[in-house]
């Protein structure tokens, strides 16, 4: 039986119109991108008709784009160019909900000395805007918010915070990663300074992203090497990731539409769990989300648990939790939203794509209760 594939905010089926558009550049075309000669500029020319399909995407122009080795090195390049460009500012405002490669980032720059000052949020993961305008300030060097949580779908008004930035002249830097590819971007229109976003989010091959930088903003390179991208990131660039993370973000585009269809999906498979299954509760707010996600926990259950049984009958999901010294802790996310742990122990997070079909909803349905009651004869959590 074919996997019931429910995990698309982690990774994403690479789209089979990108991997033939990356095939030529592993065996045929394979110059660097840097030469000068006509081998070399045919692999350049390449690059750059990816970065206009990924500027059109996000509303950037393409000289404001550099291509990354992921999401991860996206934001480390953005988070600590700005700050080193700001100094002697050492103040940075993030929030207590951001994905691991900003967390722990900002609490490795803590340990370097910066000021790291995270604004909550409530009990449906919305922003404490009052408490984020009251925080901003000259003495700031940068913030660094995401535009939509990738545990609980949750989009934060991310041109209301590029306003408020704006009026302090402070840079804002958004983590764009989930929200590329799942919903209209225009970094141009929102006002933002730098955002990060990656290509396997988006059905593109894992391994590339890329930075959007301003035109303008100040910005001193992570990796010093070569003169690639325009000497803000050194090293040979990956050109068939390049590639492939083009031709997905062309797909991506013309699929926005298929999104509202991926909506209504989501929305059956949370109202059929919420209805057929007891002691059910979706986490986070459902009025401002991103369209393919959903978050529910299962009270008195451990995530870990659930997810090995439907992993045993070829679903795939994620919970919001990570194993820390031998222990199963509720997602610092859920913990920042001040979930009940009983609740919190048992959240799943099902993300869906535009591959995803009725009938892979209809099997998960079908599967996912009889797992509950398994588990509720046998596991309860106190």
């Amino acid at each position: 039986m074919d996997v019931i594939y429910l995990d698309n905010n982690a990774t994403t089926k690479p789209a089979p119109e990108v991997v033939a558009e990356m095939l030529p550049y592993l065996t045929d075309v394979y110059g660097n991108p840097s030469s000068v000669h006509r081998f070399g500029q045919r692999a350049r020319k390449a690059v750059d008709e990816a970065r206009g399909r990924i500027a059109t995407l996000v509303g950037s122009m393409e000289s404001e784009l550099l291509f990354t080795g992921g999401g991860t090195e996206s934001i480390n390049t953005a988070v600590r160019g700005l700050l080193s460009a700001r100094s002697p500012r050492k103040k940075i405002v993030t929030t207590t909900v951001e994905h691991s490669a900003t967390r722990e980032l900002c609490q490795q720059l803590g340990r370097e000395g910066i000021e790291i000052l995270e604004i909550p949020v409530d009990h449906e993961g919305t922003l404490h805007l009052d408490r984020l305008s009251q925080s901003i300030g000259d003495d700031v060097a940068l913030v660094t918010i995401m535009w939509a949580n990738n545990e609980t779908g949750v989009l934060f008004p991310v041109d209301e915070i590029a306003a408020m930035c704006k009026e302090q002249r402070v840079p804002f830097h958004c983590d764009g990663t989930q929200a590329v590819g799942k919903l209209p971007v225009d970094v141009a229109k929102v006002g933002l300074d730098a955002m990060s976003f990656a290509s396997h989010k988006f059905h593109g091959p894992k391994g590339v992203g890329a930075l959007y930088l301003r035109r303008g903003v100040r910005f001193r390179p992570l990796l010093i090497g070569g003169p690639q991208e325009r000497g803000r990131r050194g090293g040979t660039e990956n050109v068939p990731g390049i590639i492939g993370m083009g031709k997905a973000a062309e797909l991506a585009l013309g699929a926005l539409p298929q999104m509202e269809h991926v909506a209504r999906q989501r929305d059956r498979l949370e109202r059929e769990i919420l209805t057929k299954i007891p002691d059910t509760s979706v986490n986070g707010r459902t009025d401002a989300r991103l369209a393919n996600t959903t978050n529910i926990s299962f009270a008195r259950l451990e995530a870990e648990a659930i997810l090995l049984l439907l992993s045993e009958r070829d679903i795939a999901a994620s919970a919001g939790a990570a194993c820390s010294s031998g222990s199963l802790e509720p997602s610092h996310v859920l913990r920042a939203m001040g979930i009940d742990p009983k609740i919190a122990h048992g959240a799943i997070r099902f993300s869906l794509s535009r591959y995803t079909s009725d009938k892979e909803i209809d099997r998960a349905l079908a599967v996912l209760p009889g797992v509950i009651d398994r588990l509720r004869a046998v596991l309860p959590v106190g």
